[in-house]
């Protein structure tokens, strides 16, 4: 006899990159981590938390929300806490809506999304993302979505895999339209910390104003921690009442407390030199893999680049194992879908290392024409 539910029958796990870890001596540019990785201090900011593990975590999360909210600017009645973003993601769903309601996610992005919302029992539709209007959204095309009769609409800010950015404006006005036809939005800026001036394209203050928006964030990206799950939320006090109600009790534990404190509250500037990093180095890396026939397409808006093949008659599993074979893991995007399986996603480095992608993308170009 099976025991399990219907709606997840056939669903299958989902596709992530960052898994150069499993093998040796490979350099992984198919994640988008700091590519500095954590921070020195991380070590001695964990030994000094081994004393509080004797009892249970503290669930409200105290004192840590307040270190978030001095640091964002906004109340810690407009916080939740996860255990990664990837629970606020979980979370949005499960609180906000019922079986069958439909939401609506743009194609290509994060596969969680769809993920979440399937085993949540909705129905996905899609907003497509067309490489004619360089992956972004038309807000013409939305429109018509938006008034169909959705519950929620996600937007993903850097969106991954493309690594372009909505301008705040444009979010904002997506956000009213939403909140006038009754639709909520969930603003995923996971990825938004490592670009440079960010706050400039933060919508995270904007929770205060518009009750229909919920904003994501993590610590997995911006400090390359991905081994130790720190996420969170914000949104409109009666929304952050909703999604505490299904919080996982002490799901954040004692360590990745008292880490969050520590590299919030004080190393924020280690995030920014990254960031200002990666925009120098992104114009020097797109022109170098031009240079060598590289069909690169246009500067990234973030720090990693989301390309296609096809003029080349390469596709991204055949580029991926040949650039595995030079050492280099690179992101293989049929995952999202077709025609993605004609595109691969890497991220921006530091000088060194991304002069070493070049090469071994040449040779690898050269294997696979």
């Amino acid at each position: 006899m099976r025991y399990s539910k219907g709606n997840l029958a056939d669903i299958p796990k989902t596709v992530h990159g960052g898994q150069a870890w499993k093998l040796d001596k490979v350099e992984d540019y198919s994640h988008n981590l700091n590519p500095f990785g954590p921070p020195d201090c991380l070590s001695e900011i964990v030994k000094s938390a081994i004393g509080g593990v004797g009892h249970y975590p503290d669930d409200s999360c105290s004192e840590l929300k307040g270190v978030i909210s001095k640091a964002f600017g906004i109340g810690e009645e407009n916080i939740t806490l996860g255990a990664g973003s990837s629970e606020i993601i979980r979370n949005f769903p499960n609180a906000f809506m019922d079986r069958r309601d439909k939401v609506l996610l743009n194609k290509p992005s994060f596969a969680e999304y769809a993920q979440q919302c399937r085993i949540a029992g909705l129905e996905i539709l899609t907003n497509d993302l067309l490489e004619k209007d360089d992956f972004r959204i038309d807000e013409n095309e939305l429109s018509e979505k938006i008034s169909s009769g959705i519950k929620a609409f996600y937007i993903c800010n850097p969106n991954n895999p493309t690594g372009r950015i909505e301008p705040r404006k444009k979010i904002i006005e997506i956000v009213k339209e939403c909140r006038d036809n009754g639709v909520l939005v969930f603003l995923d800026e996971t990825l938004l910390e490592l670009v440079k001036d960010n706050e400039k394209m933060s919508c995270v203050r904007c929770v205060k104003k518009y009750d229909n928006l919920v904003v994501a964030g993590s610590l997995t990206k911006s400090f390359a921690i991905p081994g130790i799950r720190i996420g969170f939320g914000f949104a409109d006090e009666a929304l952050i009442s909703e999604m505490e109600k299904i919080r996982m009790t002490w799901n954040i534990g004692e360590i990745e407390q008292n880490v969050a404190r520590v590299l919030i509250g004080e190393h924020m500037d280690y995030i920014h030199k990254a960031a200002n990093v990666m925009a120098e180095e992104s114009g020097i890396m797109r022109s170098q893999l031009s240079e060598i026939g590289f069909p690169v397409g246009n500067i990234s808006d973030s720090f990693f680049y989301f390309c296609s093949l096809k003029e080349l008659g390469i596709k991204g599993s055949d580029l991926q194992r040949a650039m595995l074979r030079e050492n280099v893991m690179i992101r293989d995007c049929a995952s999202f879908g077709s025609p993605f399986e004609w595109f691969v996603r890497f991220s921006v480095k530091d000088r060194q290392r991304n002069e070493m992608f070049v090469r071994a993308a040449e040779t690898a170009l050269k294997e696979t024409r």
